[in-house]
């Protein structure tokens, strides 16, 4: 067998899984190459809120949780799917901290626990005061050099006026108008805008927030050890020796380009998201790729070279599900995370009825929808209905507060509906206005008193999290009261497939039998995630992509 490069580890993908991995190589004395096939580096990961879910840290330990990984075990065994085996859910809560504690130790990297309530808090082993979720800090990208310019945007959910960098604390700062909120918008934008000269070659925002700042750190520590990462390089196929993965055929400059892995291949190129086809085979309950949350590049091609070389597969049917708005034209669904636990909205479906709590984890609430549109067909899009008052104090996706309607962005105004009275919501909605009249007055009802007795919106610890502090009983329920009133479609999405190769506690991929396939590995969205089809909290996708990354590594250099 000829080739045209050798390396020790050979990683396809460039999200927080990827990097990490290769980081772990390089430290570990390896040699290591990452190549993606979009022109820009990051994958989702670099679009994401940048949390991950880790049990039992040390960083929440100092801020006073005394967690221990028997109970994160025992809270994800009984929300994950039951063909998940144990060991890759205790293998995922046994080695969390200790990737976390390795990531702060070779990285520029500074991750806090946060007081984020699991999204199903009241379970056993569950956490209603949070600290599982961790965060990462603002980085500075201005050391990454050019590499900053080919770092994958955050998501238009995730940042400010589709450009502007901002911290999850930051978040609450401008979302609630709190004190001093107006000085530091300026100063932020003064910040952004006075980038010079590097403003006027790039829209980039080189203070890297989130999901910008997890891959960032990774980079940055990546660069110090000269790991190379081949954008443009798509992945076409593994080669199989004897039973062996020892490589993979990427394509670069048009050419394939044989690259011998000593030691293995790490799969980290992400799930199917955007692959019409695959979802149409596999996941017919989240039929439609467009209102994906997963960037173009998702298209399977990493988990398709595995099954070519007799990779299992597990759970293609699912998704991790989210509420999403749909701006015509973009190229992706934009996650509904805060607005739906805001006090004064409702969803209904296109009959005028609520049919769900609102304020559940995006997960929840997206597997409900797509359910409710299989079912009865009448939940894509559901209509997010809300007043005057809602309308100039918060956000709804695109929509901006204090910006008159006129001013909005011009796709913006082409999805966004108004009615003097909710008769005349209802007739630019087409739903029947008796109908839509009860369902808000029942509401009204409920909300005055703090209570939602239909499904209980408010209650749990999780919905009080996005909720409006200022407002009480509930923090998440206000009548819908104050003409005019408005309403946008929102549909079942997601923000990615998270079914995959079948892998092992090690992040070893499977092949017939439960045999492992020697040489190649899986991580993240090209994995079968560990969570089955469920999401406990907020960073279980990240937090094991990094650590089975970790391990995986490790596994291949012989890391005990």
């Amino acid at each position: 067998m000829s080739w045209d490069k050798e390396v020790d580890i050979l990683v396809v993908g460039s999200g927080a899984g990827g990097l990490l991995s290769a980081l772990v190589a390089a430290e570990n004395g390896a040699d290591a190459l990452v190549v993606e096939k979009e022109p820009l580096w990051g994958g989702t990961s670099a679009t994401s809120g940048g949390g991950i879910w880790i049990p039992a840290s040390d960083q929440a330990r100092e801020a006073g949780f005394d967690d221990n990984p028997d109970d994160a075990f025992k809270y994800v065994r009984a929300l994950s799917a039951d063909n998940v085996p144990d060991a890759n859910i205790r293998s995922f809560v046994d080695n969390a901290a200790e990737m976390l504690r390795w990531m702060g130790e070779h990285t520029p990297l500074t991750y806090c626990a946060f007081p984020y309530p699991d999204y199903h808090a009241e379970n056993p082993g569950g956490s209603p005061t949070g600290f599982r979720t961790h965060m990462p800090l603002p980085l500075d990208g201005k050391p990454l050099g050019k590499d900053v310019e080919t770092l994958r945007f955050a998501s238009p959910a995730a940042s400010l006026f589709g450009y502007l960098n901002w911290h999850f604390d930051e978040t609450y700062v401008l979302l609630f108008r709190q004190k001093g909120w107006l000085p530091h918008l300026v100063k932020s934008l003064a910040r952004y805008w006075f980038d010079l000269p590097f403003r006027l070659k790039s829209r980039k925002d080189r203070r890297l927030t989130l999901g910008n700042a997890l891959v960032g750190g990774l980079r940055l520590a990546m660069n110090e050890k000269q790991i190379p990462v081949w954008l443009e390089s798509p992945l076409t196929e593994l080669v199989e020796e004897d039973g062996k993965v020892t490589g993979a055929v990427v394509e670069q400059n048009g050419k394939p380009v044989r690259i011998r892995a000593r030691k293995g291949v790490i799969l980290a190129a992400g799930g199917f998201d955007k692959n019409q086809s695959m979802r149409d085979e596999n996941a017919p309950l989240y039929p439609n790729a467009r209102y994906s949350g997963g960037i173009a590049g998702n298209t399977g091609d990493s988990i398709r070279a595995g099954q070519r070389v007799g990779a299992e597969t597990m759970n293609l049917q699912s998704a991790w599900a989210a509420p999403v708005f749909y701006v015509p034209g973009e190229d992706r669904g934009r996650l509904c995370t805060i607005e739906r636990a805001l006090p004064g909205c409702i969803l209904v479906n296109q009959s005028g009825e609520r049919y769900l709590n609102e304020a559940a984890s995006y997960h929840i609430v997206g597997q409900q929808m797509a359910h409710r549109e299989a079912e009865h067909c009448d939940a894509s899009p559901t209509w997010f209905v809300f007043d005057h008052r809602y309308r100039h104090k918060y956000p709804v996706g695109p929509l901006m507060p204090l910006v008159p309607d006129w001013a909005q962005n011009g796709m913006v105004k082409t999805i966004l509906k108004k009615g003097s009275t909710l008769v005349e919501l209802a007739e630019q909605i087409g739903v029947e206005p008796a109908k839509l009249e009860t369902t808000v007055a029942r509401f009204n009802e409920g909300a005055e008193k703090g209570v939602d007795p239909d499904f209980n919106r408010g209650d749990a610890a999780y919905d009080k999290m996005y909720g409006d502090p200022s407002v009480t009983p509930n923090p998440s329920l206000a009548p819908i009261t104050k003409g005019p009133f408005y309403a946008m479609p929102i549909y079942p999405g997601d923000i990615g497939t998270n079914g995959g190769l079948l892998t092992d506690d090690r992040a070893r991929v499977l092949g017939q039998g439960g045999n492992v396939i020697p040489g190649l590995y899986a991580v993240g969205n090209n994995a079968a995630s560990a969570m089955g089809e469920s999401y406990p909290g907020a960073g279980v996708t990240l937090g094991p992509a990094l650590t089975f990354g970790y391990l995986a590594t490790r596994d291949a250099l012989g890391i005990n």
